[in-house]
């Protein structure tokens, strides 16, 4: 729906489409790609963070591996 009547506008949007598949809530696992891959939702909007905490490295990685292998279960089930 992005794309002119000659179809030629695909490089410019390319990015665009990738970034809105990745952040879809897949139906089966309930979550996005980016989630599962990253254990959070990408920032939407051009407000920066404040007032919080930046995790530790070892607790980011944790809750990575915990998202993931519940998406795995999930996919495994079927």
């Amino acid at each position: 729906m992005f794309m002119d009547h000659r179809q030629e506008q695909w490089p410019e949007w390319l990015g665009t489409a990738e970034f809105v598949y990745n952040n879809k809530k897949h139906t089966m696992t309930q979550i996005s790609p980016f989630k599962a891959n990253y254990s959070l939702s990408p920032r939407m909007g051009l407000k920066g963070r404040r007032g919080k905490r930046f995790e530790a490295a070892e607790e980011l990685a944790e809750r990575i591996k915990q998202v993931q292998e519940e998406v795995k279960a999930v996919l495994e089930k079927v």
